[in-house]
């Protein structure tokens, strides 16, 4: 049989393979891909992969002493998935379940409510190595009150609440990493918090700017006063008066 038949054959029984629904689950090493996702865009973000595990690894090293090996390396990136949002793309929209929380590789984010007269309030900003998702609808699987999208175009890898508990048993250095990111999140909500109730607009912004540079450069300004709860016009007060 000549190779263009032996081709030929290969591409109807692949064919038939696939159509049938029939395919052995995954193993546990190859990367997962979110059910929907077009094959071309399948190939471009398992490219993307490398880069984009080189990112976490470096954050996870920040966050523990000794660092992290590289059988942990191997164990963690088996439980993530790349994922290519565009601009104004939802990563979550308010009503539906978190099924995800996504680290931020590239890119910036924003999570909001819309009240009733249409007007968007900003619950949080996110950027390059944080951490997104509405982690009471991840922990508790009931929906959302939240929208989340990109406000850049963004790359994000992300894991289901299931694979997190898989991983926090498995992995030790990811749950070391865990626990101290935990902790440093309920350090910096109650500084937001207390800041919030106790300051002043000018106090606010202050913090703000020391806590997130970067974000002046990421957001725009109606955006962050939404963030600080004042409104436009008070935030461009501050500004000319500093």
């Amino acid at each position: 049989m000549s190779k263009k038949k032996v081709y030929k054959c290969l591409f109807i029984l692949f064919r038939l393979i696939f159509s049938s629904g029939v395919i052995a689950p995954l193993p546990r090493t190859v990367v997962p891909v979110i059910p929907g996702t077009s094959d071309t865009k399948k190939k471009s973000l398992f490219l993307l992969l490398g880069g984009m595990m080189k990112q976490l690894f470096d954050y996870i090293n920040r966050y523990l002493p000794n660092g992290a090996s590289e059988s942990d390396f191997e164990i963690i990136k088996s439980y993530f998935t790349p994922k290519r949002l565009r601009r104004r793309q939802y990563f979550l929209q308010e009503g539906d379940i978190c099924k995800y929380y996504g680290f931020i590789v590239n890119g910036a984010m924003r999570q909001y409510t819309v009240d009733d007269k249409g007007t968007v309030c900003i619950v949080q900003l996110f950027i390059e190595n944080w951490w997104v998702g509405d982690r009471e609808s991840y922990t508790t699987f009931t929906p959302s009150r939240y929208n989340i999208d990109a406000w850049e175009d963004t790359e994000l890898l992300l894991i289901t609440r299931t694979d997190v508990i898989e991983l926090l048993n498995r992995c030790p250095a990811f749950a070391e990493m865990v626990r101290i990111m935990d902790d440093r999140n309920s350090v910096a909500n109650l500084k937001r918090l207390t800041s919030s109730i106790s300051g002043g607009a000018e106090k606010r912004y202050a913090d703000f700017v020391a806590s997130h540079p970067d974000f002046l450069e990421r957001f725009p300004q109606h955006l962050i006063a939404s963030y600080l709860g004042i409104t436009k016009d008070t935030l461009s007060r501050i500004k000319r008066q500093g």
